[in-house]
């Protein structure tokens, strides 16, 4: 095998320089996704993986954390401001149905209001059994009404315990799954399409917003969050 010349080896640098500066324009990359793409460890689950993963990502890997379970899903309510439900049932004639919802990892934690909106959705749809999974914690508020609702509260840890009591290759699968692609930057929730990170002309807050602005306005604030 010839020698790599340090002129292929600078002609490389170069281009992926210029692959990073032109995702950046774009808002695909910024140094602050870069640092933590490289901190966080890919390799296995952590409570720092989970809460990074953005909302829509989150969503998608409880709806196959079920499905690993041997459950049928189907996901409904895509681009409304509620956020969407998974609605699953056992495989085979006459399994019993389900309702979960989703919270991506936030700095609060979840209360009971998205409780009473589990509850409600359950009412629409004339399901009984629900369950509400969030990367973060819930407040004693919403543990107290979800007892109330007979709804089940799954928070991230108990998330992870949950995906480690998997077979491993399940659980790998998962893993895998989770943190292939962009993971982090937050899907708008009406396009369903990545957002750009943007900051405010007015104060410098930093947030994300919709790549169709203005015919969309939807803005998240943070690098994990859910529709507002």
């Amino acid at each position: 095998m010839p020698p790599i010349r340090p002129l292929a080896i600078a002609a490389g640098a170069a281009r992926s320089l210029a692959a990073f500066w032109s995702a950046l324009r774009r808002g695909e990359e910024t140094p602050t996704k870069t640092a933590l793409r490289l901190k966080l460890d890919t390799r296995q689950w952590s409570p720092e993986l989970l809460k990074q993963l953005e909302w829509r990502r989150f969503e998608e890997l409880c709806a196959a954390y079920f499905e690993a379970l041997g459950f049928k899903t189907q996901i409904t309510g895509t681009g409304t401001r509620a956020g969407v439900d998974i609605v699953m049932r056992e495989k085979g004639a006459g399994g019993k149905p389900s309702i979960a919802r989703c919270k991506a990892w936030d700095a609060y934690r979840v209360g009971a209001g998205a409780v009473r909106e589990l509850r409600r959705a359950m009412g629409a749809a004339k399901i009984a059994d629900g369950v509400l999974l969030t990367a973060g914690r819930f407040t004693r508020e919403a543990v107290n009404l979800a007892a109330q609702e007979s709804i089940r509260l799954v928070d991230g840890p108990a998330l992870l315990e949950k995906i480690a009591a998997l077979p491993p290759e399940k659980a790998l699968e998962l893993l895998k799954f989770a943190t292939q692609g962009d993971f982090l930057t937050p899907t708008c929730p009406f396009c369903s399409i990545k957002m750009l990170s943007r900051q405010s002309t007015k104060d410098g807050r930093k947030y994300w917003g919709c790549r169709n602005y203005p015919a969309c306005k939807q803005t998240l604030a943070g690098t994990a969050s859910v529709p507002a």
